[in-house]
């Protein structure tokens, strides 16, 4: 089929449709699923559980999990994102913002704020020295997240459209 004729066209359209509906789903389940550990799943642990270590054990699996899937949906998005458009207008470095945050939540926050729960031995970490240090560590990453959810409902409010289309 070559270029510029009316069937190549309507492949590249259905090719464009498909990575459009991908990026939704994608944006879907990050943003969806930040929102719904940080927000809904993660405070009810914490209010319905007497025991907060087994609350605060369950919502840094969950978080964990939402890492590694803000990772595979994130760095989709970034590739095609970047592809379509380089980084022309605000989407792509939103994107990109959100990307790194991510990393750096996953890589970075989560491992400190384990192993300073593992030095811990089991006790609840308010009640040890490590206290600070880990409440300054929680600080930042709920920072982190909260950006991370606002620059998400951002994308979802404006969508992911192609440069001139918002």
């Amino acid at each position: 089929m070559p270029p510029g004729t009316a069937a190549s066209t309507a492949v590249r359209n259905r090719f464009a449709a498909l990575i459009a509906a991908l990026q939704a789903l994608a944006l879907t389940l990050w943003v969806g699923s930040m929102w719904t550990v940080g927000y809904l799943v993660a405070p009810v642990l914490f209010s319905s559980l007497p025991d907060p270590m087994t609350a605060g054990d369950i919502a840094g699996r969950l978080f964990w999990i939402t890492g590694y899937l803000g990772i595979a949906c994130g760095g989709f998005l970034l590739g095609t994102v970047l592809y379509r458009d380089g980084f022309a207008g605000w989407r792509p470095r939103v994107v990109l913002a959100m990307f790194a945050i991510n990393l750096i939540g996953q890589f970075g926050l989560l491992p400190a704020m384990q192993r300073l729960k593992s030095l811990a031995h089991g006790r609840l970490i308010a009640a040890t020295p490590l206290a600070h240090r880990f409440g300054l560590l929680h600080g930042v990453a709920g920072t982190l997240f909260l950006a991370n959810s606002l620059l998400g409902l951002m994308l979802v409010m404006r969508g992911l459209r192609p440069r001139g289309e918002g």
